[in-house]
C-alpha cells in the first residue's frame, strides 16, 4: 500500500464544522486557524503534488510516435485563448508563494522541510512553463486582485531559469534525503528529486543556449554538478530486480518504489488510480514511428546502417531479430501471446490492429503493459502503478550529455559510470570510443541515441530536438511506419487494402503522415504562443513570443 497516496487523498477531503456562527474565509486557508505546526504546512504541501504530470502522450508532439494528427506535431497550431497549462501552474505557484511567505523566519526543522517542499513546486511548475514559453512573469508571493504586481512584466529568459534553478538550489538545504523518509512518505519530495530536477533544467538551458550562441557553459557546469551530487549521494540505483526483464518492468507495478525512482507521480488502485494501459492499447493508442524503431542497436552495438546482423523488414518480425532488447521491451513482435489489459487471463496473439486497436505506424506497443489481473476484474481506476517524471537514468545520460558537451568528448571511466550501466542492464555491449572511431561513429550521436532508446514514450523528445536546434529538420520529414509492400505485411490485412497500399515511399514504407501535411518554422515553433487573453490582460507587459 503506497501510504503517502493515501494520506494525501484524505488530507485533501478532510472538513471540519462547528455550530457556532464562523466568519472566517472558507475559500481559503485563514491564517488565524492554520500554518501554525509542522502538520500544517505538510498538509498544505499536500496539494502541491497534484502538480505534477502524470501519465500523457506528450511523444506524439514529436517525431517518434504517433496516433492520430495533432497541431503541435504537425505546425498547424495557433496562439490560443486560454491554456490550461498556464493557468494551472500560475495557480499551484501562487499556493507555493503562500507556504513560503507562512513559513519565513521559522526555524522548526519540519516546518522548513515543507517550506522547501513549496519551493521545489514553484521551481517545478515554472519550469513547465519556461521549457514551452521560455521567460514568462515571475510572482514570488501571494497576490490579490488589487495588487499592482498582479500583472508583472515578463521576466527575461535568463532571469526566468536563473529563479528556477535558484529556488532547487535552496530547497535542497532543507529536504531529506531518499532513505530518511518514513514508510508513510515515501514519495515526498527529497534532496535527489531538487538536484535531479535542476540538472535536467540546467541540461536544457546549456544545450539551449550552445547550439543557438555558443555559451550554455555556466547551464552545463551546473548540470554536471547536480548529477554529481545525485550520483554520489547512494541514493539511487538502476532497478534490476527483473534481472533481463528489469527495463520491461520498471514501467509497471514491479518498478514502483525501486531505487532508479526520483520523483514519480503516484497512483493507487481504486484511491487515486490510472487507465493508462487501456489508453496505449485502445481505440487512440501509443504508437511508435519507424524513425524510433530504426534507432535501436543491433547486439553487436552497431546501427542497422552498418551491423550485419540487421535481418531487415521481409517479414512481420524479421526487424526484432537481433536488436537492442529495449526494443522487444518497448514494443512487441506481431504474432506473440502476452497477457494484456483487455485480456488479462488467458495470454491473446498480438497484432497492430487488435487487441491494440490503432494500426496506423504497424507498430504494437508493449511499455506500459501491465500484466496485474485487476486491471479488468472492477470498474474503478484500474491500475496503481507510478508515472516515472525523473529517473535515475535520467540523470546518468543528463551527466554524460553535460560532460560531453563541455569537453567535447567522454573517456571510458565517463561512459562506464553512465551510458554503460544502462547498456549492462538492458544486455547490449558498452560504448568504447575505440569501438566509435573503429566503425565510423560519433559520441554525440551515439548519446541521443542512447536518450531516445532509454526514453522512448516518455515524453522528452519534443524538448530534446527544440534544444538540441534540431526540430526544424527532423520535424518535417515524414512520419513512417512498417515496411507494407515487398514484406509479408503486403498480404496481411489491414495493410493489404488498396488505402494502405496507396500510402508508401519508394522503398514500400507505410506513409502514416507525409512531410507535406508538417511544418516546422525555426523562427517561430521553438517557443509555444502565449495565450492571447493573457497577452490582452497584460496591456502590452506580457509580449508575444516572436512569430505569434
Amino acid at each position: 500500500m503506497k501510504h503517502f497516496s493515501i494520506l494525501l487523498l484524505c488530507g485533501l477531503l478532510m472538513t471540519g464544522c462547528k455550530k457556532t456562527l464562523d466568519l472566517k474565509p472558507k475559500d481559503t486557508l485563514s491564517d488565524v486557524t492554520f500554518y501554525k505546526t509542522a502538520a500544517d504546512f505538510k498538509l498544505g504541501a499536500n496539494g502541491l503534488y497534484n502538480s505534477l504530470v502524470g501519465f500523457n502522450f506528450s511523444d506524439t508532439e514529436s517525431d517518434i510516435a504517433f496516433n492520430v494528427a495533432n497541431a503541435i506535431s504537425d505546425g498547424d497550431y495557433l496562439p490560443p485563448d486560454v491554456s490550461s497549462t498556464w493557468t494551472n501552474a500560475y495557480y499551484y505557484i501562487r499556493n507555493a508563494n503562500n507556504i513560503i511567505a507562512k513559513g519565513e523566519g521559522l526555524t522548526d526543522p519540519g516546518i522548513k522541510n515543507y517550506v522547501a517542499e513549496a519551493k521545489f513546486f514553484r521551481a517545478y511548475n515554472y519550469w513547465l512553463l519556461f521549457r514551452l514559453y521560455g521567460g514568462v512573469p515571475l510572482i514570488t508571493k501571494v497576490l490579490d486582485v488589487n495588487d499592482p504586481d498582479l500583472y508583472t512584466a515578463r521576466s527575461e529568459r535568463k532571469e526566468t531559469v536563473d529563479f528556477i534553478l535558484k529556488d532547487l538550489s535552496d530547497a535542497v538545504a532543507d529536504l531529506p534525503v531518499k532513505s530518511a523518509l518514513s514508510v508513510s512518505d515515501v514519495g515526498r519530495i527529497t534532496k535527489g528529486s531538487a538536484e535531479s530536477l535542476k540538472a535536467r533544467i540546467a541540461l536544457f538551458e546549456g544545450t539551449w543556449q550552445k547550439f543557438r550562441n555558443g555559451n550554455g557553459l555556466d547551464y552545463l557546469n551546473m548540470a554536471i554538478t547536480a548529477a554529481e551530487q545525485v550520483i554520489n549521494s547512494g541514493e539511487y540505483a538502476l532497478f534490476t530486480g527483473k534481472g533481463a526483464q528489469s527495463y520491461r518492468y520498471l514501467f509497471i507495478e514491479e518498478g514502483d518504489d525501486s531505487k532508479e525512482s526520483i520523483l514519480d507521480r503516484r497512483y493507487e488502485v481504486n484511491i487515486s488510480g490510472q487507465q493508462y494501459p487501456y489508453s496505449v492499447v485502445g481505440t487512440v493508442c501509443y504508437l511508435a514511428t519507424k524513425k524510433l524503431a530504426d534507432m535501436y542497436l543491433c547486439k553487436d552495438g552497431l546501427p542497422i546502417t552498418k551491423s550485419g546482423q540487421f535481418k531487415g523488414y521481409q517479414t512481420v518480425s524479421s526487424e526484432f531479430d537481433n536488436r537492442d532488447p529495449r526494443m522487444t521491451m518497448t514494443l512487441l513482435i506481431p504474432g506473440t501471446a502476452i497477457i494484456e489489459v483487455f485480456n488479462p487471463i488467458v495470454p491473446v496473439v498480438n497484432w497492430p490492429n487488435s487487441p491494440q486497436r490503432n494500426a496506423n505506424t504497424g507498430y504494437i506497443t508493449y511499455k506500459y503493459l501491465s500484466e496485474n489481473v485487476y486491471g479488468n476484474t472492477n470498474n474503478g481506476d484500474n491500475f496503481g502503478y507510478d508515472c516515472h517524471i525523473i529517473r535515475y537514468a535520467e540523470v546518468l545520460l543528463s551527466y554524460a550529455e553535460a560532460l560531453y558537451e563541455k569537453n567535447g568528448k567522454l573517456s571510458d571511466a565517463e561512459l562506464d559510470k553512465t551510458v554503460n550501466l544502462l547498456r549492462a542492464r538492458a544486455g547490449m555491449p558498452a560504448l568504447k570510443n575505440e569501438f566509435l572511431s573503429a566503425n565510423g561513429l560519433d559520441m554525440r550521436t551515439e548519446l541521443r541515441r542512447e536518450r531516445n532508446v532509454e526514453f522512448a514514450l516518455e515524453g522528452f523528445r519534443y524538448d530534446d530536438i527544440r534544444r538540441w536546434k534540431t526540430a526544424e529538420s527532423e520535424m518535417i520529414q515524414d512520419i513512417k511506419g512498417i515496411k507494407i509492400k515487398g514484406s509479408a505485411w503486403q498480404n496481411i490485412a489491414p495493410y493489404n487494402g488498396a488505402g494502405f497500399q496507396a500510402r508508401t515511399d519508394a522503398n514500400g514504407f507505410l506513409i502514416v503522415q507525409p512531410a507535406s501535411a508538417r511544418k516546422f518554422d525555426p523562427d517561430k515553433h521553438y517557443l509555444r504562443p502565449l495565450p492571447t487573453r493573457e497577452v490582452a490582460l497584460y496591456n502590452g507587459k506580457l509580449l508575444q513570443n516572436p512569430g505569434w
